[in-house]
């Protein structure tokens, strides 16, 4: 450790003892810009024999039971690294140079698991139901399995899982080792979208370190220092997944994928069902390229909703078709019936000027069509023997009774005429 980031650790130190409680605010919000002491500060914790680590976790207790939000996850981001200090310590059995780091970890601990009157917390979480559509999924893709969780969220079987009340603890041991840092790693999780960068790359190189080293995957990755086997539960992976799950679609892909990679690795060796389940759920789900997002952006997850089907039928039966089917059947023409019904149907429909709307000139008015008339398109419509040529004779019928009505009248009205 440099003797700049050595004054840069002890200058924070002294100037948190110094500050008055009103300026507190001001001073947690302008201390995560502070990068250079970010780094030293890891500096600090990655030597268990620096004079500088006990002071450190002192105040990051300090600043984890102070109230202010933002010292409080000030304190979190440096969680990954002191877990994974604490265990390459017990698994080198070196437990007294790693008393700071298990005093500051036990401290979180028991003040997370009660509130602020000091009452055991509960954390409860309940299942979604795959009945329910959600961003992820859609009842409808999923076939009888869906009508089976429908039955089943009808009559109130939803599953709730709850998590505590937890014991208060007053020293770790093999026992309740990863009960407590399981816990914890639950509550860096919970603050995961206001972790840095930094604290991002901590986590997925610290599960790196935990799953393979001890293996012969250990030479391949090339870590140097921890020769031991570090023992791990199946909860404590599930919940390292969880955070490098988040990882990879905030700017950390590559980290994250030899995390996610590690992690199967340990979890074969292991024959850990849920860390399995997981681990390939997630890497399933992954994109083909790496996911190039911007670490200053907007923090999601890019999911793809199908489609929804169209609500109406294409043969639905609705009061347009209902009316075109009645008249169809209307405008088919009965064989069995004279020549006179026929051309009494076909006389009120005919247009002379084929223009629907349009006036009529002086003297139409109430104009009826004579004897004569009626035979003239009765012998027309005689010719359709077809039924299906009848609207073909009709434009026929109006030119010949439009030229008809210009020799009576002896007017050359070329409007009036239809060719």
């Amino acid at each position: 450790m440099f003797t700049s980031e050595k004054g840069v650790v002890e200058e924070w130190l002294s100037e948190f003892k110094t500050l008055p409680e009103t300026s507190l605010p001001n001073y947690a919000t302008n201390l995560k810009d502070k990068s250079s002491l970010v780094s030293s500060l890891y500096k600090v914790i990655q030597e268990p024999q620096s004079e500088l680590l006990e002071p450190v976790c002192h105040q990051l207790f300090e600043f984890y039971r102070s109230g202010e939000e933002q010292l409080l996850r000030f304190t979190l981001q440096f969680l990954p690294e002191l877990i994974w200090c604490y265990l390459a310590v017990s698994a080198s059995r070196n437990v007294h140079s790693s008393g700071c780091i298990e005093a500051l970890l036990l401290g979180v601990y028991n003040l997370e698991i009660v509130d602020k009157q000091g009452h055991s917390k509960v954390l409860s979480f309940t299942i979604p139901s795959l009945s329910k559509p959600s961003v992820y999924h859609e009842p409808s893709s999923i076939g009888s399995m869906a009508l089976t969780e429908s039955a089943l969220s009808q009559h109130g079987l939803s599953k709730v899982v709850y998590s505590g009340p937890h014991p208060q603890r007053e020293m770790l041991t093999a026992q309740n080792r990863f009960e407590v840092l399981t816990f914890l790693l639950l509550c860096y999780n919970a603050a995961l979208t206001y972790m840095p960068s930094v604290s991002l790359q901590s986590l997925c190189q610290i599960c790196s370190r935990i799953c393979v080293c001890g293996y012969p995957r250990q030479h391949v990755r090339k870590y140097k220092g921890v020769s031991s086997r570090v023992p791990v539960s199946s909860g404590f992976m599930v919940q390292m997944l969880t955070g490098i799950y988040f990882a990879f679609y905030n700017g950390e892909w590559d980290l994250a994928q030899k995390a996610l990679d590690d992690i199967i690795y340990r979890a074969q060796l292991e024959l850990y069902p849920e860390p399995l389940l997981v681990a390939n759920a997630i890497k399933a789900s992954l994109p083909h390229g790496a996911m190039k997002s911007s670490k200053e952006g907007t923090r999601c997850i890019q999911v793809e909703i199908t489609p929804t089907s169209s609500r109406i039928s294409r043969n639905a039966v609705t009061s347009m078709s209902i009316r075109g089917h009645r008249w169809k059947r209307h405008e088919q023409p009965d064989n069995n019936n004279d020549t006179t019904e026929l051309g009494i149907l076909v006389i009120p429909e005919i247009s002379v000027t084929n223009v629907a709307g349009e006036r009529t000139g002086n003297g139409e008015k109430g104009r009826t069509l004579g004897e004569i008339d009626v035979q003239h398109i009765q012998g027309v419509q005689e010719t359709a023997t077809d039924p299906r040529t009848e609207s073909k004779g009709l434009p026929e019928i109006r030119r010949q009774k439009s030229v008809r009505k210009m020799m009576e009248d002896g007017i050359n009205s070329t409007g009036r005429v239809q060719f």
